[in-house]
Parts: C-alpha cells; sequence; structure tokens
C-alpha cells in the first residue's frame, strides 16, 4: 500500500466504516420512536447493513488481496463500494429522514455501484489466472 491512492481510499473507508456504525447506534437509539413513527425502521436497517458489509469489503480490499487481484482492481473495487455507500446507504438514510422523494431513483444506482464492485474484483481475479489453468 505504498500508492498514496490506496492510503486514501483505506482513509475514506475507515470513516465510512466508523460511520456506519454510528448511524446504526443513532438509529437504533436517537432515531427509534420517529423511524417506527414513519414506518422507516427497516429501511434504516437496510442502509446501515450494506453500509457496514461494503465497508468492510472496501476496507479489505484497499488494504491488500495478497497477489489475487491487482492493487488496481482492489482499489477500484473498493471505490465502487464507497460509491454504493455513498448512494445506496446515503439516499436511505435521507428517504428515512424525510428527504426528497427525488432521492428514490438515486438508490438502485448505489447498488449497480456495488454490484460493479464484485463484478471488478471478480474481474480482476480472472485476470490473474496462470495462463495454463483449467
Amino acid at each position: 500500500m505504498n500508492n498514496p491512492r490506496d492510503r486514501i481510499v483505506f482513509a475514506a473507508t475507515a470513516v465510512l466504516g466508523a460511520a456506519g456504525v454510528a448511524l446504526g447506534a443513532f438509529g437504533a437509539h436517537a432515531l427509534a420512536d420517529t423511524l417506527a413513527e414513519r414506518g422507516y425502521t427497516a429501511v434504516w436497517e437496510t442502509a446501515v447493513l450494506y453500509h457496514l458489509a461494503h465497508a468492510v469489503a472496501a476496507l479489505t480490499a484497499a488494504a491488500g488481496t495478497g497477489g489475487l487481484v491487482s492493487a488496481r482492481a482492489a482499489r477500484a473495487a473498493a471505490v465502487l463500494w464507497l460509491l454504493g455507500i455513498l448512494l445506496f446507504s446515503g439516499s436511505l438514510y435521507a428517504i428515512a429522514l424525510g428527504g426528497p422523494r427525488w432521492l428514490g431513483p438515486v438508490t438502485p444506482l448505489g447498488g449497480v455501484a456495488f454490484i460493479a464492485g464484485w463484478f471488478t474484483l471478480a474481474a480482476g481475479a480472472v485476470r490473474r489466472l496462470p495462463k495454463d489453468s483449467p
């Protein structure tokens, strides 16, 4: 992880991981009644679940993959997952708090970023296969 871009992605991922824990706690405690009244408890919980799962995945990719994929593919996957957190989870958090309706179509864009990150990682692994493997 000698590349400054890798360190930036790693730091951003760590910050988003901490934010996921804080938002989960905030939703479970300070916002519990508000979310329940609006019927958005499950929406908040989904946002936190995807947020934390992809923060861990991005942190792992940013830390290095032991040569299973190139650093470039790992970094690209991590960036896509960070983008997915911002778009998917971010839009769900905002919607649950009464944000504007135009945020609804943003959520699937975040989902696409999550999926693209996983495919980027898979493609990076396949490109690293030896030429003579079955």
